[in-house]
């Protein structure tokens, strides 16, 4: 059975606790403009991209280097006529080991192709998670949004077709 939830694995050559690690360690992943603790159980943070994306979000379930879950308490996106996108929606980190390496299954739970947002956060999903976490991981560098950083060329076309 497939699931419409956006999905996407990684495989690396680090431990699970490395990954784990790696996953609450989210502003050098995603940003580095996130407010709150990020890796203990009922932790919250909010995060931002300038004035097109806010959310706030809660670790509901933290199982050391197995599994991460957030919860996303609010959430606004400048560019979608439904303001309720992503809220109360569920994201996942599911850490495994397979054959020597380290897997990661990453899941937004309801994140599905119906949700207006669904393409650009599936673009934006993949970059943090194939490009950004992955490095963060192997290398301990990762490519997280900086401070007052410019959008990509996807966003800015993403953007400029809802206008």
């Amino acid at each position: 059975m497939t699931t419409p939830d956006f999905t996407t694995t990684l495989l690396v050559n680090q431990t699970p606790r490395e990954a784990f690690d790696a996953i609450n360690n989210v502003r050098g992943w995603w940003s580095e403009e996130i407010e709150g603790g990020t890796s203990k159980l009922d932790d919250e943070f909010n995060y931002h991209f300038e004035d097109i994306h806010t959310c706030k979000i809660k670790l509901i379930e933290v199982i050391p280097n197995q599994k991460v879950v957030w919860l996303v308490l609010d959430n606004y996106f400048k560019f979608t006529q439904d303001k309720t996108e992503w809220k109360g929606t569920k994201i996942s980190f599911d850490i495994s080991e397979q054959n020597g390496k380290t897997q990661i299954v990453f899941t937004h739970h309801g994140l599905v192709p119906e949700y207006e947002c669904f393409e650009i956060c599936r673009g934006a999903w993949t970059n943090y998670i194939q490009n950004s976490l992955a490095s963060l991981i192997s290398t301990g560098k990762g490519l997280p949004n900086a401070a007052g950083t410019a959008r990509t060329a996807d966003e800015e076309q993403f953007l400029a077709e809802k206008k």
